[in-house]
This record gives structure tokens, C-alpha cells and sequence, in this order.
């Protein structure tokens, strides 16, 4: 992974809950996200500047406020990197079935 603030980004729930909300209704500004959410819009304009230097979000100006949009590269990049690393457990795993299976201890 090139880019290890994206698991920051995404360990704090709101902030997932934000990246899913866009890749639903895709753009949106703070202030909608603020209608929808128990929090401040101050404290949205805050989860999405994480997300955003991240790289998992893109804003733009439209008018006097910023649209935020999802931007799915770095997830297709993460989806990769966790699909590599079940890989290598499932062969790990796969080797301890063999050794177990064919153990010759007579155990």
C-alpha cells in the first residue's frame, strides 16, 4: 500500500459511514451530510478533510460550497493489497493441513 493514511481514514466509523453515503448518493456538500448526521457540519467538513487527503474523496467548488465525491481508486488498490494478503494466509493454512494430514508420528 502506498498510502497508509487511508486505514486511518477509514478505522473511524463516521468516517466510513460518510464513504458509503457517497458511493450512494454521490455528490454532496457538508451541509446535507450535517442534515443527515448527529453532528456539527464543522465536524463533518473535518471527517471529509481526513477522507479527502486520503485520497478517498474529491472536492470541488460549486457556487459557495465545496461537493464532495467518492473516489474509488485507493479502494480498489486497498481491496488488492487485502486480497494478496488472504492469499498468502490461505496457502499458509493450506501447508499446516498437509503437514497435519500427512504426519508420520503415527499420533
Amino acid at each position: 500500500m502506498n498510502n497508509p493514511t487511508i486505514f486511518s481514514a477509514l478505522a473511524d466509523p463516521m468516517r466510513r459511514s460518510l464513504l458509503l453515503n457517497l458511493a450512494e448518493n454521490s455528490p454532496k456538500t457538508a451541509t446535507q451530510f450535517a442534515d443527515e448526521y448527529p453532528i456539527t457540519r464543522q465536524g463533518i467538513i473535518k471527517h471529509l478533510d481526513i477522507l479527502e487527503q486520503a485520497g478517498l474523496v474529491e472536492a470541488y467548488k460549486k457556487g459557495r460550497e465545496k461537493r464532495y465525491t467518492l473516489t474509488p481508486e485507493p479502494l480498489s488498490e486497498l481491496e488488492q493489497w487485502v486480497k494478496t494478503i488472504s492469499d498468502i494466509w490461505d496457502a499458509r493454512l493450506l501447508r499446516l493441513k498437509n503437514f497435519i494430514e500427512n504426519d508420520d508420528t503415527g499420533e
